[in-house]
């Protein structure tokens, strides 16, 4: 069993920052890929980032490419996200998710989600 509980996310002007941070409890999180996805209000859920299980491999979603991070601490169990240069079309509820593989579109490979954090990005 992994719960996944995130923190760090806010209100925000455009072209600020924010780290988002998702803490694991559980001793098997280092055996699992993580991923970031978001759902802004009246859109479907959408991929923005992932990690493998080790960080030597991620994926990042073209809206976000060139802005947006991700990394990992197996020691720490957590997966962050830095998100820079925020635009207002970034706003939405991020939930972390372990994974079962780092190519993983949010359905069929999600064993544990965590509750969300909001992120409001105003213009």
């Amino acid at each position: 069993q992994v719960q996944l509980v995130e923190s760090g996310g806010g209100l925000v002007q455009a072209g600020g920052s924010l780290r988002l941070s998702c803490a694991a409890s559980g001793r098997t999180f280092s055996s699992y890929a993580m991923g970031w996805f978001r759902q802004a209000p009246g859109k479907a859920r959408e991929f923005v980032a992932a990690i493998d299980t080790n960080g030597y491999n991620t994926r990042i979603s073209d809206s976000v490419k060139g802005r947006f991070t991700i990394s990992r601490d197996n020691v720490k169990n957590t997966v962050y996200l830095q998100m820079n240069s925020l635009k207002p079309e970034d706003t939405a509820v991020y939930y972390c998710a372990a994974t079962t593989q780092l190519y993983c579109s949010g359905y069929g490979c999600v064993p544990y989600w965590g509750q969300g954090t909001q992120v409001t990005v105003s213009s």
